[in-house]
C-alpha cells in the first residue's frame, strides 16, 4: 500500500468519493452523476488521480467520453477503503 497516495485520496471527501466509484469503469459523466459533483470537478480529480498513478485512461484518443480505471495502487486503496468502511 503506498500511504502517501492513500493519505492524498482520503483528505478529501470529493476525492474519496470518486476513487469508491471506480469500483468499474466509468466516464467523468458517469462518476459525476454518481457523486453529485460536477464534471469539471471529477474531470480535475481524474487528472490528478492519473498523474499520481491512481488511475488510468483507457480511451486517451477520445476526445468526449473518454473511459477511466483504477491501477494497482488504485485498487489497493480502493480496497483498503472498503475495509476500513466494513469496520465502522
Amino acid at each position: 500500500m503506498n500511504w502517501k497516495l492513500y493519505s492524498f485520496v482520503i483528505r478529501s471527501k470529493k476525492r474519496k468519493d470518486i476513487l469508491l466509484s471506480l469500483e468499474k469503469v466509468r466516464t467523468p459523466t458517469e462518476i459525476g452523476n454518481k457523486v453529485k459533483t460536477s464534471v469539471s470537478h471529477v474531470s480535475r480529480t481524474l487528472s490528478d488521480f492519473q498523474d499520481k498513478g491512481i488511475v488510468e485512461c483507457v480511451t486517451p484518443e477520445q476526445k468526449v467520453g473518454r473511459v477511466y480505471r483504477l491501477t494497482k495502487n488504485g485498487k489497493e486503496i480502493l480496497d483498503y477503503l472498503k475495509k476500513e468502511r466494513g469496520k465502522a
